[in-house]
């Protein structure tokens, strides 16, 4: 079995052209069961990247298959593949051949897992998706509805129960995806009109308002300063435990602390836990 048409493949691939693309890697032979098998033996028990190059190139159109299966999030389909060619090679790493499946059903969750972190990393300014309800809605909601304009409520039950989400989430993600990227400048040709409603004109920033800086600062000492005070009132020994477990540079283990007063670590476990209720009581007692 010849695999000479890989450098056709590499010259396709820096090209603008996934036609292109595809004619090559159309080309390339697919594996039988056998050969799969023994390419994959020798990857797993030798390393041997020459059995890996192989098991890559001859999968690369089952990648632009399931790349294709996402061009309505208008990306460049050449990202996508390149994306889902990133998950096969981190699938052909992984493959084990001892398990009895072949490699493409393997790899298929590696592919659309680099797929869809490259969508939501790409698809706005703004990640729209970081939970992992939030990715499910993300890439099945605009499946699910079944007609243009918002959601009814009975639709939006439905899909909630249908991906196992919440009815907020349903709605919170319909919301994201029918909202833009606005510039927070906006554009240099504005009329003053459109300018009043740039982000930058009616968001503010307080962080390095000097009134601000400075009741922070001081809201910070009283309750330093709260905070000594009422630890004052505790005995000496719940003064040091607190102190060491919570107020130094490095915290100190309770095994430490029991080695210091001899006694158990459980002990020192108890004394703490009164001292910070009572440390509680008379910081709210001091603010009363």
């Amino acid at each position: 079995m010849s695999y000479a048409l890989t450098l056709n493949t590499k010259r396709a691939t820096s090209g603008s052209s996934t036609d292109t693309y595809a004619r090559a890697i159309k080309s390339i032979p697919m594996l039988t069961v056998e050969e799969e098998r023994k390419l994959a033996e020798r990857l797993h028990q030798n390393d041997d990247f020459e059995a890996a190059r192989i098991l890559v190139i001859s999968h690369l159109r089952f990648v632009m298959h399931i790349a294709y299966s996402y061009r309505g999030y208008g990306l460049s389909q050449s990202d996508l593949i390149q994306e889902g060619n990133i998950g096969l090679m981190k699938a052909v790493k992984r493959f084990d051949p001892s398990v009895g499946v072949r490699l493409v059903s393997f790899a298929v969750h590696w592919i659309r897992a680099e797929i869809h972190e490259y969508i939501l990393r790409n698809w706005r300014i703004v990640k729209v998706a970081t939970t992992k309800s939030q990715r499910k809605l993300f890439f099945n909601l605009r499946s699910a509805k079944k007609r243009l304009g918002w959601l009814t409520q009975a639709e939006v039950e439905n899909v909630a129960e249908d991906l196992g989400v919440t009815a907020k989430d349903v709605r919170e993600m319909e919301i994201r995806l029918n909202s833009y990227d606005v510039a927070f400048d906006g554009p240099s040709d504005t009329d003053e009109e459109t300018e009043m409603m740039v982000p930058a004109n009616y968001l503010e920033d307080d962080r390095y308002n000097p009134a601000t800086i400075i009741e922070q600062n001081e809201w910070k000492m009283y309750g330093q300063g709260q905070l000594y005070n009422a630890l004052e009132k505790l005995d000496t020994r719940s003064q040091d435990i607190l102190q060491k477990r919570w107020l130094g540079e490095e915290k100190t283990t309770l095994q430490e602390l029991a080695n210091q007063y001899k006694v158990s670590a459980e002990r020192i476990r108890q004394i703490e836990s009164n001292a910070m209720k009572k440390l509680k009581k008379n910081m709210a007692l001091l603010t009363a």
